[in-house]
């Protein structure tokens, strides 16, 4: 279980991590405007093991799928479960079955961020990673319509992973670090 109090610094501390370091870089070309509007669910659960996590991923899914105008997207902010990256990774699987189950594939995306992030093929230091490292362990899910709504181009699409790349390459693992830390510095 956590707190009320500590729930707030989990959700202040990803709001910072967007704004400074997602929007700021243009790490994702969505997220300043669903950010501005307010459209962003920031869920934070106390889940403590897998099937907890799976239960409230459920709710978080069906609660993205119903009729709602304020909501876009939901950030799925689970701190005291899979902190280990590989055991992240292999409950992505997990969402993708529920996914499947609910019939919600083509309807709903689940986006990856973890404080360990890896990509495939890379180094674990791979300045690349940090463009899907978070403060906290977290399942962004994306509702495809407000995506294809403002960018229906595949190729568009296909080119922000290549860019991200780019853009923190030329920034260099030291000043991507020290962003980071300074985002760290300032929580309250």
């Amino acid at each position: 279980m956590i707190a009320e109090r500590e729930k707030q610094e989990v959700i202040e501390r990803t709001k910072r991590w967007i704004s400074s370091f997602v929007i700021g870089l243009n790490l994702c070309p969505f997220a300043g405007r669903v950010f501005q509007a307010d459209r962003i669910r920031y869920a934070v659960t106390g889940a403590a093991d897998e099937e907890s996590l799976r239960e409230d991923l459920t709710r978080e899914l069906l609660f993205l799928a119903a009729p709602q105008a304020s909501v876009e997207t939901t950030l799925l902010i689970h701190p005291c479960v899979l902190s280990d990256f590989l055991s992240y990774n292999d409950f992505l699987e997990v969402g993708e079955r529920l996914l499947r189950r609910l019939g919600l594939q083509g309807v709903i995306q689940i986006a990856s961020f973890h404080p360990a992030y890896q990509f495939a093929g890379t180094e674990v230091d791979t300045v690349e990673n940090y463009s899907n490292r978070s403060p906290y362990p977290m399942l962004h899910l994306l509702c495809e319509e407000s995506i294809t709504a403002i960018a229906g181009d595949p190729d568009e699409l296909a080119e922000i992973p290549r860019r991200n790349a780019e853009t923190l390459r030329r920034l260099g693992k030291e000043k991507v670090l020290g962003m980071l830390e300074e985002l760290q510095d300032s929580s309250p």
